[in-house]
């Protein structure tokens, strides 16, 4: 049983990562329905952004200021980034058929993967160990190291805070509105574009704690991450109903503990491929996802 939680406490830690990225694929894909294939690359770039910051701050600050300042700084700039992007690559192609905006995410991706090798090499990069104290709590004979801590807790604290904005905000009720219609939306008086905007922000910035997340509990990184972690997200908002918040949530828990359980119980090299077959089984009894609804779509 030991071996049980553990793994359970490893996957918890993964999944809120996942979570994390991939409610910045499920909030474009609701308000757009365009999938974002750039935001994992985004993810990546806010991990190196973060490693940029700490290595030139560390010594000067305390590591609680420098963590916070860290992930704050990060945050904002991976957003203006999201902004930027959903600027250049997809506005100028909303009236366009879906497959154009498709190939100017995929374009996106690849401008901003090899940015990042271009920038800072193709060699991976290592965070310091300092940054978060190496402390391990134990618990019946299940170890918790204090980044699986903080990775729970701040990963909650800021799902819950993202759920509470949607539903019990006006800006939030705005957004959900532009998702079911946005000609609808801007007859009310809403401005979709503003809608749009708050949406990639709020989406790359979660997406940079992820990858801050990613840097620190791993300690590599590497340029073309994005890739994998955006396609693990990607499959984590399908699996929990793509468009629905509490779905990504849900899917990015599911999928870390299923990744734990196949590595602790079978082999990490099995991982991968098991997480297209449990995709696979999802989609054949429920299409739209665990917490996906279905839309009648307008013709």
């Amino acid at each position: 049983m030991e071996i049980f939680f553990q793994q359970l406490v490893n996957g918890l830690t993964i999944g809120s990562i996942y979570a994390l990225v991939a409610l910045g694929y499920t909030m474009v894909y609701g308000v757009l329905k365009l999938i974002n294939f750039a935001h994992g690359d985004l993810v990546a770039l806010s991990a190196y952004i973060g490693l940029v910051i700490i290595m030139q701050l560390m010594g000067a600050l305390s590591p609680t200021v420098l963590i916070i300042i860290t992930f704050i700084a990060t945050m904002i700039i991976t957003a203006i980034g999201g902004v930027i992007l959903e600027r250049a690559a997809y506005r100028p192609l909303r009236k366009a058929p879906r497959l154009s905006a498709v190939v100017s995410a995929l374009g996106a991706s690849l401008i901003i993967e090899n940015g990042i090798m271009l920038i800072w090499g193709p060699m991976p990069k290592i965070f310091p160990a300092s940054v978060i104290p190496n402390a391990n709590y134990s618990l019946h004979g299940v170890y918790i190291s204090l980044m699986q801590v903080l990775v729970l807790i701040i990963s909650l604290i800021l799902m819950v805070a993202l759920y509470l904005f949607v539903n019990r905000t006006k800006l939030g009720t705005a957004m959900r509105a532009c998702a079911i219609d946005q000609d609808a939306a801007r007859l009310m008086g809403i401005n979709v574009d503003k809608v749009i905007v708050t949406t990639f922000v709020i989406g790359s910035a979660l997406g940079a704690v992820g990858g801050l997340f990613i840097g620190m509990y791993y300690r590599g990184i590497y340029f073309n991450m994005g890739w994998i972690y955006g396609l693990n997200a990607f499959v984590a908002a399908i699996i929990g109903g793509i468009g629905n918040i509490p779905g990504a949530m849900l899917g990015g828990m599911l999928l870390g503990i299923f990744n734990a359980f196949i590595a602790g119980y079978v082999s990490s090299s099995w991982s991968l491929a098991l997480t297209y077959v449990l995709l696979i089984v999802i989609m054949i009894f429920r299409p739209t996802g665990i917490l996906g609804e279905r839309v009648a779509e307008k013709v």
